[in-house]
This record gives C-alpha cells, structure tokens and sequence, in this order.
C-alpha cells in the first residue's frame, strides 16, 4: 500500500477536484499491473492498471489507496472494469467518502463474489487525500495558513521591508507547495506593498501555477498589478464586496480578471466564511494564504484554516512597530489560544518549519483527517 500511495503521488497537483489514486495488480507475488491518475477528466488509477495487467488480471489481487468509484463520472465507473477482468480479491486502504460511492463500490464487487479487504493504512490514505475529503465532505477548500517569520515573530521590519527573512532552499520548497495547491491568495496590502507574482518557479520549469485569490473589499488593486502583466495561464479572482466601485468591477473584468462578491462584515470587510463556500462552488478544493498580518488573523478568526505551516529563521529584527504574523484582536486569555495538533518539524538549512492542524472542538468540527476528537 505505501507503494500505491508513492505512485498516486505522481498526480499531485493535477487531478483536483478528483483524489490522487495508485493501484497496483500483483499475481504470483509479482506486480503485473498499475496506473495513477494523472489529472482529472483522465483513466481512473485502476483502468490504468488494468490496461497494463491485460489477461494477467485474472485471479490477481488489486490493491489501491481509495475505494473504487461505481458511478459514471468524467470516466466510466472502475467497479465493472474490475469484475469484467476477473479480479479476485482487492485491498482498499480507505472507503471514498463522495456520497455517490462511499461504501457502494466495495459492496458492488463483492456482490460479485470479489474478496475485499479495507483499512489498509487507513488514516495515512485520509491524510495523504486531505484536500479531497475535506472538500467532498464540506463543499469548501482545504485551507493551509502559511507564514514566514523571524525568531521573534516578525514578517517584515519596522519599514515594511520582508526581503528575504527565510532562505532560497525554504522559499524553493514554498513554489513546490504552489505546484500542489489548487490557489494561492493574498489580501490588497499584500500586493500594494509587494507586488507579488503568486507563481510557482520550479528549477525544472514544469511547475503549474495556482489560481491566484486577492481579496479587496473596495477593488483598490492596481490594474497594472503584476498578477495581470505576467505571462500566466492561471487565473486572477478578485474577492469583493457590494460596497465596491461597479465601473471598477468592469474595469477588472475586461482585463481578465474574474471578480466574486462575498459577504460584507464589519467595516466593509470581506466574509471569510462566505468566501470559502463561494470557493468551493468553483471547485477549488485546496487554498493557501499567503498574506500579512491582517488577512492571516482574518482567517483564523473566521476558524477556516485547517492546517498551519510556520518558517522560522534563525534572525532577530525587534521593535514594537515592525509586524507580526498574525493581526487582528487576538485572544483575552492564553487558554483560549488556537492550538495545533500532529505537529511535523523539518529543516531547511539553518531555517526551520513547523506543520500541523487546527484543533477544532466537536461542537464545530466538520471535518479533519485525524477525526474530531472529545470535548
């Protein structure tokens, strides 16, 4: 199974709003067959590997990271390639939680007197398809809260100045992460102050851009904005409210741009919550902010981020007005801080990273890859 999942990572970034899927066919102890989704509209993991195993598919095992699909989708439903290839048994690791399979596909095959064993690195398969389950399951991206700071909890310095607190090898790692999600996005401060291109520059030339989200409550973003210049094919929306110019709105259009209106809160600020429904309408299942401190704190607020993804340099910048990672009002007491669970630490040189998940209470979890917990 952890062969499945290395293989079905060979379509990350490619086949969303579908799952990464692997399958392997083994008979006789040796591998005869197997396929990866690559992107979505192509072959379902298991027709690949079918098309490999050909009459060696007979009597074989088939082993694959996600509960076969049963439906006609953008492909025909992998169940009746399996059975209709004489598959005999299947190990799945985990049952697909789309509401027009879960549990229905393994039922199909073994109705058809195919063996079927699941729960094979069950959680592992969860985790490693996050961005699916969470959007199958709630209609709303994945949202990961990345920031860069120095050892003192400073973006930038008291002149706004945030070039370059982390290293080239950290910001290299930052593009891969651009490659895997489906958009990126950044509040107006963001590109007033840095005019950000928001693309991924891989040292092999073969990254795929996100859909680059800027949120602008009032449409104050430049027109000559680097994200419109650029040469991209990904797309430019822009988050607003109904309190913004109409002319500007056509304005933003006509270069390209598509522009969404979400809920108003507060002092014309845009809704976080509303913004990342609208999202999920546009099948974005995966979004990573990648803003200041506003827009960070924003999010948190709003309790939409599921995962946390802190760089730390090892350098001191001090002084009360330079910023920090995360505005807005904050907490009144430390025991009501958001906490962070299954926490992953790397290194990058002499740069350090902190991953993990936003703790959320039963009372208002939804969704999470480790299971809500107790109060």
């Amino acid at each position: 199974m952890n062969q499945v999942f290395k293989l079905a990572a060979c379509g990350k970034g490619r086949t969303s709003p579908n799952p990464m899927v692997g399958a392997i066919i083994v008979k006789d102890g040796k591998v005869v067959g197997q396929g990866y989704h690559e992107r979505y509209g192509a072959p379902h993991a298991e027709i690949r590997a079918l098309e490999e195993a050909r009459e060696n598919a007979q009597g074989a095992t088939l082993y694959v990271n996600l509960e076969p699909c049963c439906h006609q989708g953008q492909t025909p439903p992998c169940t009746a390639e399996i059975i209709r290839a004489g598959i005999q048994r299947v190990v799945v690791a985990t049952k697909d939680p789309n509401p027009l399979v879960n549990g229905q596909g393994i039922r199909e095959l073994k109705m058809h007197g195919i063996e079927v064993k699941t729960g094979v690195l069950e959680n592992a398969a969860k985790k490693f398809n996050e961005y699916f389950f969470k959007y199958i399951q709630t209609k709303t991206p994945f949202v990961i809260l990345k920031m860069g700071m120095s050892l003192d909890g400073k973006m930038a310095t008291k002149t706004g100045d945030s070039r370059w607190i982390t290293s080239a090898l950290l910001r290299g790692f930052v593009h891969q992460l651009r490659n895997e999600i489906d958009a990126t996005l950044v509040g107006i401060g963001t590109v007033i102050r840095d005019n950000p291109r928001l693309t991924t520059r891989l040292k092999d030339g073969q990254g795929r851009d996100p859909k680059r989200i800027v949120v602008d409550s009032l449409l104050r973003i430049p027109l000559k904005a680097r994200i419109f210049t650029q040469q991209s094919e990904a797309e430019n929306i822009i988050i607003t409210t109904t309190n913004a110019p109409v002319e500007r709105v056509k304005e933003l259009e006509k270069i390209g741009a598509r522009v969404i209106f979400a809920k108003t809160m507060g002092k014309n600020m845009v809704d976080m919550k509303d913004m990342v429904v609208k999202l999920g309408q546009l099948q974005i299942t995966s979004l990573m902010i990648e803003g200041g401190a506003s827009i960070n704190g924003s999010a948190i607020q709003a309790g939409i981020v599921d995962k946390v993804i802190m760089f730390i340099a090892p350098k001191i910048i001090g002084g009360t007005a330079a910023p920090s990672t995360i505005g807005g009002d904050g907490v009144a007491r430390v025991e009501d801080a958001i906490r962070l669970t299954n926490i992953k630490t790397k290194r990058f040189g002499n740069d350090l990273m902190i991953e993990g998940y936003v703790e959320k209470p039963p009372s208002t979890c939804i969704w999470s890859p480790f299971g809500c917990g107790s109060e």
